[in-house]
């Protein structure tokens, strides 16, 4: 199917002693076959699975597959079907109703689009159902009512809207995990309270309302009811607590007081309230809860001091946006450097810890008092310097100083080492400095004062037209454009993560001055940019004119970029709370804390899956629009992970759009140019060396290119490939992907070859093992 492989596969013997396929004991049916990850892609053509008439088991998982044959609803026999991970488009069309024995069914991560079929009411055999991360939309059919046998269901991450069918709560009596989180439905927590069995209950970004107090009942272990539009008390719950692992609030309208008796949550390791409306209260008493890994307590109306937590495992700390004052404990503060994230900013706090960077009291401290005694301020003295993976701090007052200071008793300050892992920022990490016409100040103060009666500038949202949002949401979403939502600072301008009313998680680019389009020609080009999709690139979803400002709103991409990830570099706003009950499931557990430098990222299947991911991004602006776009920006930093950990390619179209002119008449759009780029970013890839700054070991090579162009010619490339990925897949494989590097990084643009021709090449190294 669609293989531009060289390698050849034989097939000898019986089908029924092929690894991948099981036959009944006749050994004359097929009953199994597992195809999953093998590179199909391409339509499946008829009369070949669609004629295992005895098929009951089918898994084409993790492939390129983009449609299914004619004759594939012929397989009345099929118990088990699983489709995920592909390409599919299109409608799922009402003959799903043949599947009447069917109880497994996963088509999450395509691209299918429509309603969902009400035929669905005839697969009453059906145990799981997952349709997640495609296109699906209107309301769920009541005919889901009559799949009473469902155990798990999942429709999260797709467009459905409107109201849950009545009785919903009822009809599914065996039900243990429900995920309806990323859609706009509406509904209440009644709607949901009479599933006695359920233990996962995700129903996060959607415009559900009302009490949130009935959602806590049975043997609940996940409970994510995050980002929608709950109010009420929560003081007052009743509840088994000591099932519960799980608990997300956070964005919601709650008030009153928070949980009185969270102590009894004994297995409780993931609490998030932040970002609600709560009355002004103390730090609620959490020290039994030993398993506790994530906090969120931002935006929480604390006051008061902050306790030890000396008992708690914690990984992830946010007190951030709250009125706590007094010390922060030093217990706390000396198991900092065992966290991964942490936020104590915009408080009332203050702290004597003269071994913390200037830099980590800007972000994880803002706003805090280092009030310690003047013999330990580290102004006074010259520090030595560190690295980004650690430093250490040995300050000894010497006699002379001790004279200086008239007498102050001899300090000395014993050596530690931390570890600056991320640190959960509020304020910015600059992607990279800015120069130009262009220079934003990180307060942003100026620019949106000049816009003029902000809730009269309109926001448009392309695939809701009927959303009236203006500028003013915007200014909510982002705290004014507050530095604490800052997430980068890039070549176009400063980027910003804002939720918008009805949950939709954005980050939003306001782009530099310098255009030469009037607002009715700037509106014309990124309607068009909007209409621009493909499964590699980062959505443009809507843009605002406010004032001298052009402002661009993407989909928020939650595992960051490649550059931040390759090279252990901080997320910049990679919020906590962004974290979602996905990382929670059992199956298909790709979350964001296992991408970076302990997880996906040091395999060359992963690397391999990214590189491939981006030339089709680029293949698509070069082949497949009219006329062919030009990135003209392509580098690690544009690269982002989706929540599904597919590449994303940000920034295409901004270059032309709003480039002052200047430099278009000097250097025109060239496509070879694109090509080029990715040559590099396709050597950081492999090598996990960055374009310029490391020390790279041969003479006469200043640079990445340089370097690794030399070692190729030489037949010396398996020199230059990362050590950390070596060992996960075949040398030789990583050695063509050098190669093909080498061809797009050639002096002569002639030379490089199309984006076209790069995917065919990369398709032909392409790892046979699931990425």
């Amino acid at each position: 199917m669609g293989s531009n492989s060289s390698l050849s596969y034989n097939f000898p013997g019986s089908v029924c002693s092929w690894v991948r396929v099981n036959c009944d004991d006749t050994k004359e049916n097929v009953i199994a076959l597992k195809a999953s990850g093998l590179g199909l892609s391409g339509l499946i053509p008829d009369t070949t699975i669609g004629k295992l008439a005895q098929l009951q088991s089918l898994d084409l998982s993790n492939n390129k597959i983009t449609a299914l044959p004619s004759d594939f609803w012929s397989l009345v026999s099929l118990k088990s079907l699983n489709l995920s991970y592909n390409q599919i488009s299109g409608s799922l069309p009402n003959n799903i109703c043949n599947f009447g024995l069917l109880e497994v069914m996963d088509l999450s991560g395509n691209n299918f689009s429509g309603e969902i079929p009400t035929t669905i009411s005839s697969l009453v055999s059906l145990k799981v159902l997952k349709l997640g991360g495609n296109g699906f939309e209107w309301s769920i059919p009541e005919g889901i009512l009559n799949c009473q046998s469902l155990v798990s269901l999942d429709f999260s991450s797709n467009h459905l809207n409107g109201s849950l069918p009545d009785g919903f709560g009822a009809a599914f009596p065996k039900l243990k995990t429900l995920n309806l989180a990323r859609n706009e439905i509406h509904g209440r927590v009644m709607d949901v309270a009479e599933m006695k069995s359920l233990i996962s209950l995700n129903i996060s970004r959607n415009l559900f309302k009302g009490s949130v107090v009935g959602a806590f009942q049975g043997q609940l272990e996940v409970i994510d009811l995050s980002k929608n539009q709950f109010q009420g008390h929560i003081s007052q719950v009743q509840f088994k607590w000591s099932h519960l692992i799980y608990l997300d609030l956070s964005e919601n309208q709650l008030s009153g007081e928070i949980f009185m008796n969270l102590s009894q949550a004994q297995n409780l390791r993931h609490l998030n309230l932040a970002c609600n409306r709560f009355a002004s209260q103390k730090f609620p008493r959490i020290e039994m809860l030993l398993g506790l890994e994530y906090l969120n307590l931002s935006k929480t109306s604390l006051i008061g001091h902050i306790p030890s937590l000396a008992n708690q495992n914690l990984k992830s700390l946010d007190v951030s946006h709250n009125n706590l004052s007094g010390e922060i404990p030093i217990s706390l503060l000396e198991k900092l450097h065992f966290m991964e994230r942490y936020n104590f900013s915009y408080n009332n706090l203050t702290l004597c810890d003269s071994g913390l960077s200037a830099e980590i009291l800007e972000t994880a401290f803002y706003g805090s008092l280092n009030n310690c005694p003047i013999a330990a301020n580290p102004a006074l003295f010259k520090r030595r310097p560190h690295t980004h993976k650690g430093f250490k701090l040995a300050l000894a007052l010497t006699l002379s100083v001790v004279c200086l200071l008239g007498g102050l008793l001899l300090l000395a300050f014993s050596c530690r080492k931390k570890s600056m892992t991320w640190i959960v920022k509020q304020p910015s990490y600059k992607e990279e400095n800015i120069s130009g016409p262009f220079s934003f100040q990180t307060d942003s103060t100026t620019w949106v004062a000049d816009v003029k009666q902000a809730a009269s500038v309109p926001v448009v949202i392309f695939e809701k037209p009927l959303l009236n949002l203006t500028f003013a949401d915007l200014l909510t979403a982002t705290s004014n454009f507050d530095r604490g939502t800052l997430l980068a600072e890039g070549k176009f301008g400063p980027v910003y993560r804002g939720f918008l009313p009805g949950g939709n998680h954005v980050a939003v680019k306001v782009l530099v001055h310098g255009s030469r389009l009037t607002n009715q020609e700037a509106a014309r080009e990124l309607e068009s940019l909007g209409r621009i999709k493909h499964p590699n690139l980062v959505p443009l979803t809507g843009y605002c004119l406010a004032g001298d400002q052009r402002i661009a709103i993407y989909d928020y991409m939650e595992n960051g970029n490649l550059q931040n990830l390759l090279y252990d570099l901080p997320l910049g706003v990679q919020a906590t709370e962004d974290w979602s009950t996905d990382t929670w499931e059992e199956e298909g557990n790709n979350g964001a804390h296992n991408v970076g430098s302990k997880g996906l990222l040091q395999t060359w299947g992963f690397r391999y899956k990214i590189a491939l991911g981006v030339a089709r991004a680029l293949a698509f602006l070069h082949h497949g629009c009219s006329p062919p776009l030009t990135h003209r920006d392509v580098k690690a930093s544009c690269v982002y992970l989706d929540s599904n950990l597919e590449p994303r390619l940000s920034d295409f179209g901004l270059a032309s759009v709003f480039a002052t002119g200047a430099e278009d008449e000097i250097v025109p759009p060239e496509p070879k140019s694109d090509v080029y780029c990715f040559g590099v970013v396709l050597f950081e890839l492999t090598t996990g060396k960055k374009p310029i700054g490391d020390d790279y070991p041969e003479e006469q090579a200043a640079n990445l290119v340089s370097w690794v162009r030399g070692l190729v010619r030489k037949s010396q490339g398996s020199k230059a490939i990362d050590p950390k990925i070596r060992e996960t897949g075949p040398g030789y494989l990583m050695e063509e992907a050098l190669k093909i590097g080498y061809l797009c990084t050639a002096d002569v643009p002639n030379k490089r070859p199309t984006m076209q021709q790069i995917v065919g090449l990369l398709k032909d190294i392409e790892p046979r093992a699931t990425v």
